[in-house]
């Protein structure tokens, strides 16, 4: 990778952060603040949120049909995902030890906050709850798979592949064999500071 590819990277991870930083600096000075795992919001945001609740049943009558009608197959989902976070878990209890790699923190990544928010019914927070665990999940799995590519194959492809993972930008430009093992052998290093 060349000077300018690797400067512009850094500049573009040390704005991401930026901005990161800056939304969440504004979320928490407008509508809440956050102790310890409890988001806590002000009394007349509390109230607020209380008056625009929609009734159980008035959702269930204004609710479109064709998500009642397709619940049961969008729900029938949480096999395959209660399946794939029992194996990348095991897989990263066993094998990331052993790679000596940094595990991978499944509460940075699945997140069940939005039950706190007193605007939704209980039947939207189920929804919210399960977006939440899938979305989640797919990121936790997506990361552990991310750090196992990096320390086993940490070589771009030759074609453009969307939706790359946070390592792929560092990774080794496709046909450049200068240095591979050494270069191999640092990625792997610097997996293992990760915690």
């Amino acid at each position: 990778m060349n000077e300018k590819i690797r400067h512009l990277l850094g500049q573009m991870a040390a704005l991401e952060e930026d901005l990161r930083s800056a939304l969440h600096e504004e979320e928490n000075s407008i509508f809440f603040n956050i102790k310890e795992k409890r988001v806590e919001f002000e009394e007349s945001v509390k109230q607020t949120h209380r008056r625009l609740r929609t009734g159980f049943f008035h959702w269930l009558v204004t609710y479109r049909p064709q998500n009642l009608i397709t619940g049961p197959i969008i729900y029938a989902m949480i096999v395959p995902l209660l399946l794939l976070d029992l194996c990348v878990s095991i897989y990263q209890a066993t094998c990331f030890p052993i790679y000596r790699i940094g595990k991978v923190k499944r509460k940075d990544y699945i997140v069940f906050d939005r039950q706190q928010l007193e605007y939704l019914n209980f039947i939207e927070k189920f929804h919210c709850s399960y977006c939440a665990y899938a979305n989640g999940l797919i990121a936790y799995a997506s990361e552990i798979v991310a750090r196992t590519e990096k320390y086993f194959c940490p070589i771009k492809h030759a074609r453009k592949v969307l939706g790359t993972h946070g390592h792929y930008s560092h990774f080794l430009d496709y046909g450049d064999p200068v240095e591979y093992e050494a270069r191999l052998e640092a990625f792997r290093i610097s997996l293992a500071k990760r915690e």
